[in-house]
């Protein structure tokens, strides 16, 4: 369990930057911690039996399946199902529902911030409307955000890899280091 949870946890921390810089959850990185993870796998059932495979493959199909119909209606791109199917893969099924709940909560606070935000803007007084325009136009001429601006190549929208990538480490960290579930 250990060292799965430690590459759930290195998988998720890069997923978590990337996903917030450039709003891409790399396939490289999730085939790179398959791999590692069906290799894990394998030494763990010669040496304790197949039956530690199972919750392992079921977390893999039901990861997948849970959030294939989210990509289909377009509501979440395809690096979030894999990474979910991933994190299915590398923590077992029984992490996929607290994993999922917490990050569609933290997706969630997102959404309601961004749409607050925008319908607030459009009620401010007039100094502060100029001096948000003013600090807009500075901020998309930073340097450092403006290399954001073209590492996302247009992508917009929540980062919610990176919130199944939070949720994922807080769940590990609970269940090696707190009360199990």
């Amino acid at each position: 369990m250990l060292l799965f949870a430690m590459l759930a946890t290195t998988l998720s921390m890069r997923v978590i930057a990337s996903d917030l810089y450039a709003r891409r959850v790399p396939n490289r990185w999730l085939l790179g911690a398959l791999l590692l993870g069906t290799l894990l796998l394998a030494w763990q059932a010669m040496h304790h039996g197949i039956a530690h495979a199972a919750p392992h493959a079921a977390g893999l199909l039901l990861g997948l399946c849970s959030l294939l119909p989210f990509y289909v209606i377009r509501w979440m791109g395809a690096g979030d199902v894999k990474f979910f199917a991933v994190l299915g893969f590398l923590l077992g099924w029984q992490a996929l529902l607290p994993v999922w709940i917490g990050a569609s909560l933290l997706a969630g606070v997102h959404a309601v911030a961004v749409y607050g935000w925008r319908s607030l803007r459009l009620h401010l007084p007039l100094p502060l409307t100029l001096l948000q325009h003013n600090l807009t136009q500075h901020r998309v001429l930073a340097p450092a955000l403006h290399q954001v601006q073209q590492a996302r190549g247009g992508r917009q929208g929540i980062p919610y890899a990176a919130y199944l990538g939070l949720t994922s480490i807080g769940w590990t960290g609970w269940t090696l280091w707190g009360t199990a579930p």
